[in-house]
């Protein structure tokens, strides 16, 4: 098959006209085209009043070698196999079931990939089932009252499961990981558009319906999921895993891979005090903000639009635009007693009355001074940072704190809302995220707000609402692997995802528990 990149048809075409653009590129007629599939589609909205749709696709035609030699235009070329194959199974035998823990995406892509191939993973999950959890996770919205295993951050799906289920990411991927991923959400109820969107998402609404779809996929493969069951130590003798603690049970194992997310904080602890090797790495923190879905819209030209902004700042410092939820929610994503954070939701309407970002400052390691100087020195950084958040509005404790743009710049605590009212799932009232926020970082967000109101109009109005504090873009911790993706020293432990330190997101994550899962079945029957 051949493919074709950057058709570009008006806005709302019907597919009828990407077919004979893509004639007229090939130099053939349309109805010489046998078969035809969109691999990616994306809107380029630079000018306002010429908003376009741009087509990635694939073509079979006769003479495809011949067709190909005759056309000159660069957008054409031969496709590649991208799709996903399961690695030949290794040699060495293996006494008991690989152990995985916790269910967020690493988690699931993991115990997927090894229970396709007939290991038949334990998965254990600290959390709730997605029923359970998800009436948690009300219940603290409406009144506060925290279950710390079972919240916005821990439980079936993992922290991405409260928040807009966006699958972007940069990672170049020839091996099909990607599409297995998305057919794999699709298989199990997610909008088929999810396959060929440039900014594909699926929405919390629907994530809640199609995790526990692939929870059954995984069972029925041979695998079991436990929830309500927490990593509580490691069973190590001669150099390898024997086994784990888990809520006061011993399993025997030779191989756990370690799938906790970036909140999971007790057990950076637990894994510090049994010396795994462990190592500081940077973050990025920041606030929420939300304007008026109508306004980013307009100022995009496109419906449910999503933006990226970045911004170098005269200290050195970037800051930027992260999580971007078109038409949604800032909610509180709290998981610690007397600790608050806040993240952003969308569902798959994305038709909210506002849309929200995370502004972020990065915070580099040389910020934790004061903290430690060992691996949980960020760890510790972060939670002052949220302890204070917790008690800064006047409301009360645990109430997130909201702000508008023009009060934060004057360091006032506001006394009112303008034209934009908070959307929040989680109690809020009147905080000033300046006293809880370090200056240097609120003075960078300040630098760069103006920056990124020319870039959108509106941005920077004063009333654009802040809400704080964002403080879990990432891990604070890197749990230290190898090529062969172990932990030094202690074959069977394998370090993945985001809460181990090397994803950003549903779809890294997913995709670095496939990987884990493919060093394992090289190795063993």
């Amino acid at each position: 098959m051949l493919k074709i990149n950057e058709i570009k048809v008006e806005k709302d075409s019907d597919l009828s006209h990407v077919l004979k653009k893509a004639g007229r590129i090939l130099g053939v007629r349309p109805e010489e085209i046998r078969d035809f599939k969109v691999l990616k589609k994306s809107v380029d909205a630079r000018k306002k009043d010429n908003i376009l749709e741009v087509y990635s696709v694939l073509v079979s035609v006769e003479h495809e070698d011949k067709v190909l030699g005759r056309c000159k235009d660069k957008r054409v070329s031969k496709a590649e196999e991208t799709g996903y194959r399961y690695p030949e199974h290794g040699e060495e035998e293996v006494e008991h079931r690989p152990v995985v823990i916790g269910f967020g995406p690493a988690g699931i892509f993991t115990a997927l990939v090894l229970a396709h191939e007939g290991y038949r993973p334990l998965v254990f999950d600290r959390g709730k089932s997605m029923e359970e959890r998800a009436e948690d996770v009300e219940r603290f919205f409406e009144t506060g009252v925290l279950d710390p295993d079972s919240n916005v951050q821990f439980g079936e799906g993992g922290a991405g499961t409260f928040s807009d289920g966006k699958l972007s990411t940069g990672i170049k991927d020839r091996e099909g990981r990607k599409q297995f991923v998305l057919e794999t959400f699709i298989r199990h109820g997610a909008d088929p558009e999810i396959a060929v969107s440039h900014h594909p998402h699926i929405g919390t609404d629907r994530l809640r319906k199609v995790i526990p779809g692939i929870r059954k996929e995984i069972e029925a493969l041979g695998g079991s999921v436990s929830f309500g069951k927490k990593l509580e130590g490691f069973i190590i003798r001669d150099g390898r895993i024997r086994g784990i603690q888990v809520s006061g049970e011993t399993v025997q194992c030779e191989d756990v891979f370690l799938c906790t997310g970036h909140s999971a904080r007790d057990t950076y602890e637990m894994l510090f005090e049994s010396g795994i090797e462990l190592e500081a790495k940077p973050v990025a923190v920041g606030v929420r903000a939300q304007h008026k879905r109508e306004m980013i819209d307009k100022a995009l030209g496109q419906e449910s639009a999503s933006y990226k902004l970045t911004y170098n700042c005269r200290d050195g410092r970037g800051v930027y635009s992260f999580c971007m939820c078109p038409g949604g929610y800032v909610i509180n994503a709290s998981s610690e007693e007397g600790h608050l954070t806040v993240n952003g939701m969308s569902y798959s309407g994305r038709d909210g009355e506002n849309s929200n970002s995370a502004i972020v400052c990065t915070v580099g390691v040389e910020d934790y001074r004061g903290f430690g100087e060992d691996a949980l020195c960020g760890m510790r950084y972060l939670r002052e940072l949220e302890r204070k958040a917790y008690l800064s509005s006047k409301e009360g404790e645990g109430f997130i704190p909201c702000q508008r743009y023009g009060d934060f710049k004057e360091d006032l605590l506001s006394e009112g809302f303008g034209k934009i009212r908070p959307q929040c799932k989680g109690r809020y009232g009147f905080g000033n995220i300046r006293r809880i926020l370090p200056e240097k970082i609120c003075n960078d967000i300040i630098e760069a707000m103006p920056s990124f109101g020319q870039k959108i109009e509106g941005f920077d109005d004063e009333d654009t609402v802040f809400s704080g504090i964002e403080a879990r873009t990432s891990s604070p911790v890197r749990v230290i692997r190898g090529e062969d993706m172990q932990s030094p020293g202690i074959m069977g432990l394998y370090p993945v995802g985001e809460g181990a330190g090397y994803a950003g997101g549903i779809m890294s994550a997913a995709i670095d528990g496939m990987k884990a899962a493919e060093k394992y079945i090289k190795r063993y029957r």
